[in-house]
């Protein structure tokens, strides 16, 4: 009886791996007819997805890269920019700052020949009332000494004279 049972229990074994094996192998084929192309579909998409997304993530890297080294330059060149317009700054401060200093020195120079020919005017001016003055005092004076009144010609020829040796000593 043990020896049936043996037989029983290795056929029952026997059969049990038939029957999982072949329920195993419907399964399989069930799964590839109406499951593994969804699954494998599925996988596909999310692999193509992942793909896209490291592209997207490349491109977008390398427009901000593109970005930034733009932003660079642009920063380098407004930098070259003001330094540029601050150097012309400076050129035209200068520029004017010497123009300025030099119409005040030539309005100083006017000033100082105005001034001079003024008092050279005031002097010729003073110098003639002076002889003016002279001459009234002389004709006075030589009319006293005299006794008479002078004419015109005698009166200018006694101040010129007198002026003369005026001016000489």
């Amino acid at each position: 009886m043990f020896i049936f049972l043996e037989a029983a229990s290795e056929n029952t074994l026997f059969g049990d791996v038939i029957v999982s094996s072949g329920a195993f192998l419907i399964l399989l084929l069930l799964i590839k007819k109406f499951a593994w192309g969804a699954i494998t579909n599925i996988f596909e998409q999310r692999a193509e997805k992942i793909s896209n997304d490291i592209d997207n993530a490349e491109n977008a890297k390398k427009k901000a890269e593109e970005l930034a080294k733009r932003r660079q330059e642009e920063l380098s060149s407004s930098r070259q920019e003001a330094s540029k317009i601050l150097k012309d700054a400076t050129a035209t401060a200068n520029t004017s700052s010497e123009k300025i200093i030099a119409d005040a020195h030539e309005e100083v120079k006017n000033l100082k020949a105005r001034a001079t020919e003024e008092i050279a005017r005031e002097h010729d001016d003073a110098l003639g009332n002076v002889k003016d003055e002279i001459a009234s005092i002389s004709v006075k004076l030589a009319e006293k000494l005299i006794g008479n009144s002078l004419d015109e010609k005698s009166q200018s020829d006694l101040i010129d004279s007198y002026l003369d040796k005026l001016g000489n000593e």
